[in-house]
């Protein structure tokens, strides 16, 4: 009878252990388009590359979550565009038995640098197959990102409960 008590001590034990767990990661969208192409062909290739992040996560069950980086990167040569490509980068990604700062951070920064890499060589492929240069996309620190939208929160919420005060007031 311990043994059956230690035994399901151990079980309990366990279960409040953080759990993270990939479960499949996947290309949930791609779009790659050369708008002035053959022309942009002809001209010196001096890009101007402009790429722009974004995430979004959604809740699929209990423990489980839909995260999905979109990329989008834009190469302008002159006043034209050499290229557009766009991917939207997705995972569903269990996690358990965190806290909500804990889990925030997680979809917010580690899951998106998890997907980053897939996105990066999906828009690497895309552009050498449009026969343009290589292009290879600098590392993401997202815990940075992360860092300040959570900052950027913590000041719109202060200024709205100083706005509220001074409505009461």
């Amino acid at each position: 009878m311990t043994e059956e008590v230690k035994a399901n001590g151990l079980d309990q034990a366990q279960a409040a252990q953080p759990q993270f767990a990939i479960q499949r990661i996947y290309t949930k969208d791609i779009s790659f388009e050369s708008p002035n192409s053959p022309a942009v062909f002809q001209q010196e290739w001096k890009p101007e590359v402009k790429m722009d992040l974004d995430t979004r996560s959604t809740k699929l069950d209990d423990n489980s979550y839909e995260v999905v980086l979109s990329v989008t990167v834009t190469a302008n040569a002159g006043d034209q565009t050499a290229f557009l490509v766009e991917v939207q980068q997705a995972g569903i990604f269990t996690i358990a038995d965190m806290s909500d700062q804990q889990k925030a951070h997680i979809l917010g920064s580690f899951c998106p640098n998890t997907l980053f890499p897939y996105a990066r060589e999906c828009i690497s492929n895309l552009v050498n197959r449009g026969t343009f240069p290589q292009l290879n996309l600098a590392p993401v620190n997202f815990d940075a990102i992360f860092a300040a939208y959570m900052q950027k929160r913590i000041e719109e919420a202060q200024a709205q409960q100083a706005a509220a005060q001074s409505q009461e007031a």
